[in-house]
């Protein structure tokens, strides 16, 4: 999203002279989608190859008007060239900023951003969309860049059908929140459970997921139904479903298959209405390859599949992502908004985390700062969770790896793109990382 810069002035993050840059990237024949958006906001429109179009704030006399009071009346004009969009600043009051400071031109070979006082203007890479199909957002998810907007028309065919959805995405990618809304789009009138089958100790998986009599075991001190029957004519969530044991997945199978449970210490069969939602930050296919997660189950669970786009791929949505997260945090830490060069470097940031490392980096950042203002300074970019890479990493990718390295841990770990202690533990565990 964010071009490297071939040439540029002298412009350091504490200089902010006047420079103009250029951008390389691959040829962009256009036509362009130009958005700015300010985290409430959001306008836009096509710019076609050899058209132009003036951004500002003067209603009527500008062909984008962005409603923000730090944008001048004739703020920039975009040129749509052969090589990309050309951003020229018109003389404006608080100018134009790319990368670490303030131009007078940039050229936009392959999409980027630049910054107008408090919003930001996205230019979205060529592509076969139409700029803004019809859809319809998904309640609890956050942004409408085209990743985005093919989710929600995912989602909303698969709510309202019967079939088991498996929803599969890194870390931080919100999968709960997709699962939850499945539930709330479902019209089903059950409850919606949610279970970490990873986090569950493989003694009490029977217990957990099918219930239990009382004196079933020691402990049962009263009986207790499980999650399939608490979800019954509604929706489980079986999150983190690749750690679930061999044997667990054995008797996941038989329930999934003739719709009974038994609970332990039980001989009765209770029959169950549930649509099963599950997900998984590994491959599940890569599991099956290694002996470590049934086929047929895996076909039993993945009527339906949905892959959740990480944040990399769609950064148009991290400028309302941050104003609905600060929004979140302002009880706690006061009203905050960011610099133009603050939501640059988020822009450009890859954020192996998702949203949740962008959570939480703007948490920390409103902690630091006294006034209301987050500027560069305030982000921390450097600490981050492990790798998302990693997250798609099996047992038997990771052995080949050290085998083609000698057994070399340190040379496997950087061609898997994830820590050396992080690999030695998995080596050690025989298991995939955390997601």
């Amino acid at each position: 999203m964010t071009p490297s810069a071939t040439t540029t002035s002298s412009a350091s993050n504490d200089d902010w002279t006047d420079t103009t840059i250029e951008l390389s990237g691959r040829s962009a024949p256009g036509p362009w989608w130009i958005e700015g958006v300010d985290g409430v906001h959001s306008v836009g429109c096509l710019l076609e190859p050899g058209g132009t179009l003036v951004v500002g704030s003067a209603r009527g006399w500008v062909d984008l008007c962005i409603e923000d009071r730090s944008v001048s009346s004739r703020h920039c004009r975009l040129e749509g060239t052969r090589d990309g969009v050309l951003v020229s600043d018109l003389g404006s009051t608080n100018g134009v900023y790319c990368g670490s400071g303030r131009v007078d031109r940039v050229l936009l070979a392959d999409g980027g951003a630049v910054a107008l006082g408090r919003t930001t203007v996205l230019v979205s890479a060529p592509n076969n969309e139409d700029a803004r199909p019809d859809w319809r957002p998904v309640p609890g998810l956050v942004g409408d860049s085209a990743p985005m907007r093919r989710l929600a028309v995912e989602i909303h065919r698969a709510a309202r059908l019967r079939g088991a959805v498996l929803i599969q995405g890194e870390s931080g990618t919100g999968k709960d929140l997709v699962a939850r809304a499945l539930h709330q789009l479902s019209g089903r009138p059950g409850d919606y459970v949610p279970i970490n089958v990873g986090a569950i100790p493989e003694g009490l998986v029977d217990a957990e997921l099918f219930g239990h009599a009382r004196g079933a075991f020691t402990g049962a001190v009263a009986a207790r139904i499980g999650a399939f029957e608490q979800a019954n004519r509604g929706t489980l969530f079986l999150d983190e479903v690749a750690d679930l044991s061999p044997a667990g997945q054995v008797r996941l199978l038989r329930v999934v298959e003739d719709g009974q449970v038994r609970a332990v210490g039980t001989v009765q069969a209770t029959p169950v209405d549930v649509r099963i939602v599950s997900a998984s930050c590994v491959s599940l296919l890569e599991r099956i390859e290694v002996g470590h997660f049934r086929n047929d189950l895996y076909h039993r669970l993945s009527t339906f599949e949905i892959h959740l786009p990480p944040l990399r791929d769609r950064r148009g949505d991290v400028p309302v992502l941050t104003r609905a997260l600060l929004e979140r945090y302002r009880e706690e830490l006061g009203p905050r908004h960011l610099a133009p060069r603050a939501m640059l470097a988020l822009l450009a940031h890859d954020w192996p985390g998702n949203v949740r490392e962008l959570a939480s980096v703007l948490y920390r950042a409103a902690a630091r700062t006294d006034g209301i203002e987050i500027d560069l300074a305030h982000l921390d970019l450097g600490v981050t969770a492990v790798c998302n890479r990693a997250t798609m990493v099996s047992p038997t990718m990771a052995v080949r790896a050290v085998a083609q390295h000698g057994g070399n841990t340190s040379a496997a770990a950087r061609s898997l793109g994830i820590p050396r202690s992080t690999l030695r533990g998995w080596l050690a565990r025989g298991r995939p990382g955390p997601g």
